[in-house]
């Protein structure tokens, strides 16, 4: 049967609109995938589907992007090492001092002392906490979260964030715009119909720009006043208060006050900009309070804007600096290889290394493709421990009961590389133990896993576990 000449026509136009679009594909990844590995799978799967795969490409491979808060306000980044305070004269331990110099040159941040910080365990801990610092804010309260649900915990936040606003508070609510579909009604219709302001972070469309699911903003935040902070690893989220409940999370939370707020702020005002295209007054320098306990405090931000790893080369380079102790709790775990030699090599070097893993995951395949990489890890003595439920979602890293990170962050690729993440370092030897001691307790409560459990899985389980690892970079 011949072709009529309006079939051959559209053949070959979509012909070439495949080709252009292949072509487009593959040279954007080429150019722009910083593994080969990525970059040539992407290729293949480009050019072996022209259409499906460049699509695919544009929702799950495209992940780096230049803030407009970069390029409106190029200043912002730099404005912390504008201030002249005595706080900002932080002394940390001399084996210490190299990963200080890392940390500085990485984020572009100087490191502040004269800080304070309280963990909060749990739901039960935080949430009536942030409500009452809410209640009593005068001038401003910033909140950025992930997952803010809208029923039972939800609805208080959202109440009390009305209250405010109604008193003449400056509120400020920033979400995730997939987080919030976490629930329904979503939150930030039922707080624009009390008049707060509230904007969602980059929400998801059928058309470019935002035709992705990636480039999520995963960070936690909630000032009050440019005098009090909170950040760590919940969300505004009901699982938080139900350790009950076979759905319930445990997690940690921290109250932060002293200079380390400047930097927490200037985080959110820039998250707002890119957001809203609006410009935030910028943190004020009157009204700093330095606190006794003198914790040295930096923030360090991850995200898909930055052109390199900043945080992972800071994880290293704690990595490399630990003489006794390395604790790490963390809900996703699926180190990068820098990550993994660096964590193998510390375990040869007779650094006692210790990582705690929920035994139950609220993501099944995120267990299947971590139990796929413990093998090497345990053969070099590596100890990885299974806390049994609730689910733990902290996010905790202690080194030598000194040096501690703490915040959104996650150990694994969506959390170093494609979603923005806000992480507090802090050098401090009181704290560090208080944070090490908690890591430790949940060890206590956990069933050390070994390699001869791990050698008894079947095949098809194994074949599944590397199977889900193989996407590990997007999981």
């Amino acid at each position: 049967m011949l072709l009529s000449e309006f079939e051959i026509i559209t053949g070959v136009l979509v012909f070439l609109v495949g080709s252009v679009l292949t072509t487009i594909g593959a040279i954007h990844a080429l150019l722009n995938k910083r593994d080969p590995r990525s970059a040539l799978a992407w290729i293949a799967m480009c050019i072996a589907l022209p259409f499906l795969g460049v699509l695919l490409y544009y929702v799950f491979g495209k992940n780096r992007i230049r803030t407009r808060a970069q390029r409106m306000t190029p200043g912002i980044g730099r404005m912390a090492n504008t201030w002249q305070y005595e706080a900002q004269h932080a002394t940390v331990r001399t084996d210490y001092s190299n990963l200080a110099r890392l940390s500085a040159a990485s984020s572009q941040r100087p490191l502040l002392s004269g800080n304070n910080i309280e963990p909060l365990y749990n739901g039960d801990m935080a949430y009536p906490t942030m409500l009452q610092a809410i209640d009593n804010a005068q001038s401003t309260i910033y909140l950025a979260t992930y997952i803010f649900e809208s029923r039972k915990i939800g609805r208080r936040f959202i109440e009390a964030l009305a209250a405010a606003h109604r008193r003449g508070v400056v509120v400020k609510v920033l979400i995730d715009g997939v987080g919030e579909k976490y629930d329904f009604p979503f939150a930030s219709g039922q707080l624009s119909k009390h008049g707060v302001d509230v904007a969602l972070y980059l929400p998801p469309t059928l058309f470019p720009p935002n035709l992705t699911i990636n480039l999520r903003n995963h960070r936690k935040l909630l000032l009050i006043d440019g005098e009090l902070g909170f950040t760590g690893g919940m969300n505004i989220r009901q699982n938080h208060l139900n350790l009950n409940n076979r759905n319930g999370f445990k997690d940690i939370h921290f109250v932060l006050h002293g200079p380390i707020l400047r930097q927490l702020e200037q985080v959110f005002i820039g998250d707002w900009l890119f957001t809203t295209n609006e410009q935030l007054p910028l943190p004020r320098t009157d009204n700093l309070v330095l606190y006794e306990q003198d914790m040295a405090c930096r923030v360090l931000l991850e995200g898909p804007n930055e052109d390199v790893d900043k945080l992972t080369w800071v994880l290293v380079g704690a990595l490399s600096l630990a003489q006794n102790s390395i604790l790490i709790m963390t809900p996703y775990f699926l180190p990068s290889r820098e990550l993994e030699v660096a964590l193998q090599t510390a375990a040869l070097r007779g650094v006692d290394v210790s990582i705690v893993l929920p035994a139950r995951n609220n993501l099944p395949f995120m267990t299947w493709a971590t139990t796929h990489v413990l093998p090497s890890l345990l053969a070099t003595g590596v100890k990885i421990y299974s806390m049994p439920g609730p689910f733990v979602h902290s996010k905790l890293f202690v080194v030598d009961d000194y040096y501690v990170q703490l915040g959104s962050s996650n150990l694994d690729p969506r959390s170093l590389r494609l979603n923005f993440e806000l992480v507090v370092e802090v050098y401090d030897q009181p704290f560090g133990e208080r944070m090490a001691l908690h890591a430790r307790e949940c060890i206590g409560q956990s069933r050390l896993i070994t390699r001869e459990e791990l050698s008894k899985h079947g095949l098809w389980r194994r074949m599944r576990n590397a199977f889900f690892w193989l996407f590990s970079p997007y999981l």
